[in-house]
Order: C-alpha cells, then structure tokens, then sequence
C-alpha cells in the first residue's frame, strides 16, 4: 500500500481556510494521518500519540534541559511502563515565512539537541507552499513570497551534518513543498477573499525545488521518509 501524505495536507489546508490561522484544527489532520501510518507499520508493541491519535493529546518528552511538548511520540511497551523512545514535530507554514525563516530554523535546531541529547531520536516534518501570501497588521496581502533556493541552502547544509555527530541535526528531516494556484493580489488582496479562492483548490507537490540533498534530509518523499524512520525506531 502506497503511503501519500498529499491528500491530508490538501485537507488540512481546507480547515486551515475554515478556521482561525492560530487554530490547531489542521495539525489534528496532519498529526492523526501520521501517526496512523507509524502505528500500522511499527505494530502493537508500541504506542503513538499526537493529536487527533491515541491519547488525542501532545505528550511531553524529558530534554537535556528542558521538557518538550512533542507533536508526535511514539512509546514502547514493556513489562514495567510505557517509555517514549520518539518524537517527530511538524510544521505546516501558510504565510509570512520570510521574517520567521531564520527563526523556525533556529528553534528546530535547539528543540532537536535538547532532545537527542538526551538519547531520544528526533525527527522534522517541514510543509509550505512554494508561494504563499504575506499580510501586514491589517490582513492585507501586499506582496507574495516564494519558498526558493535561498531559502533551502541552510537545509542543503544541514543535510551534510552527520545526525550521530551533530546533536542538533535531526535524525531524518521531511520538506514538503506544495504548490497552489498563482496568487494575483491584486485581486486576491486580504483574508477573505484568500479563503473563498482558495476553498477549492487542488494541493500538488511542487517541482520548483530540484536541489540534492545529503542523506539526513528527504525532499517531497513521505513513503521514503515514514519507511526510513520507523526502521531506526525499530532499531531502537
């Protein structure tokens, strides 16, 4: 059976457009999908939660030195307790990337040495659209903004790292660049009208990102992705 991530997103982006940009509504779709593909492939001998799965809730993971609230954990069961052995978090970004790019990086690489140095493995799941819309204070979309080979380089970067040396590199990091139809802002110009074109649009993978990557990150490839970690779970 074929393991396509895809079509949840493309549903998840319909709830996002229903509901509050802050809303936690389309990661429970997200979440749950992923977490129900771990779960069949690892078996009944571990346990996976997130949102919308399991417990129906975010479980905390000890770090080095601090606790973390995870997206996903995934448990193993033995005769005294359930311990957490894994965690995934994901992020699924609409809007207003470019003043936050460095910043969604930067706290990837600290949740994630927190973390693995604790000798816990991690793992990143990454979604954006290759354009997307920038609003300003008022919810005006001025400008539109696109995921390009500059924004990829430190990603191209961070894939070289070698995961078992650098505590800060993810064990194995998903990029998932989806593509949209073309926004014309200037008809397309706030919320709104953003929602209403584009409560049915069709969600594909993008192609505009051709770069190689090292081994530690995948691009635009669940199945390979989903397959790979539950191997180095298994291993655990």
């Amino acid at each position: 059976m074929k393991l396509d991530l895809l079509p949840t997103i493309e549903k998840a982006f319909y709830k996002y457009l229903e509901t509050h940009p802050r809303s936690n509504e389309k990661l429970k779709i997200l979440h749950a999908k992923i977490s129900a593909d771990l779960q069949m492939l690892l078996g009944n001998n571990y346990i996976v939660n997130s949102l919308g799965y399991g417990t129906g809730k975010e479980q905390k993971i000890m770090g080095r030195y601090i606790d973390k609230t995870v997206d996903i954990t995934i448990s193993k069961k033995n005769e005294k307790r359930e311990q957490i052995i894994a965690g995934i978090a994901v992020k699924f970004v609409m809007c207003n990337y470019s003043q936050n790019s460095n910043n969604y990086f930067e706290n990837m690489l600290g949740e994630t040495a927190n973390i693995r140095c604790s000798n816990i493995p991690y793992f990143q799941i990454f979604i954006i659209p290759e354009e997307m819309p920038y609003y300003n204070e008022k919810g005006i979309i001025t400008k539109t903004e696109n995921f390009t080979y500059h924004n990829v380089k430190k990603y191209i970067k961070l894939s070289e790292d070698n995961p078992v040396t650098f505590l800060h590199t993810p064990d194995k990091t998903l990029i998932i660049v989806i593509k949209l139809p073309s926004l014309n802002i200037s008809v397309v110009n706030d919320k709104e009208k953003y929602r209403n074109s584009y409560k049915k649009a069709k969600v594909g993978l993008s192609s505009a990102i051709t770069t190689k990557f090292g081994g530690s990150v995948i691009l635009n490839d669940y199945e390979d992705f989903i397959k790979k970690i539950t191997h180095r779970i298994l291993s655990i």
